[in-house]
């Protein structure tokens, strides 16, 4: 251990971090590049040939000169999945097939409801003969 000093230690740690975040930026850009649909494929390859020939300058030029946009993108996809999530929550709530909603409690809809839709999946070709019938008797009981 005597080789290897305690602040060259450290040294190393900082610059295994720094590389680790460096890939961690390229990575988060080269996501961002093909997530953004205001450029076209031309400048996309222009910003990845930059990016694999000029590594460090590439990502420190489109951080400072794309950053707010990627803020913008990052944000519009984070509210874009909240509201699915809440979509998909009322949906799975509010659905009358005979389920179970999301809070573990029957579904929603009078039993005629139920078997009305259970009619049309039935009708559609999405249940089969059996499976309306065990459905069917499902509601019923």
């Amino acid at each position: 251990m005597d080789d290897y000093p305690l602040l060259n230690l450290f040294w190393t740690m900082l610059l295994i971090f720094c590389w680790v975040l460096w890939f961690f930026l390229l990575f988060r850009i080269i996501g961002d590049l093909f997530r953004d649909h205001s450029l076209g494929g031309w400048a996309k390859a222009g910003w990845i040939i930059v990016l694999i020939f000029l590594p460090f300058l590439g990502v420190l030029v489109y951080v400072i000169a794309r950053g707010k946009g990627m803020a913008e993108r990052d944000q519009k996809q984070a509210k874009d999945v909240d509201a699915a999530f809440k979509q998909y929550v009322r949906d799975a709530a509010a659905d009358g097939s005979g389920g179970t909603a999301a809070s573990g409690h029957p579904a929603a809809g009078s039993p005629v409801d139920q078997l009305a839709k259970l009619a049309d999946l039935r009708s559609n070709g999405h249940l089969t003969e059996e499976e309306y019938q065990k459905a069917k008797t499902k509601i019923l009981a």
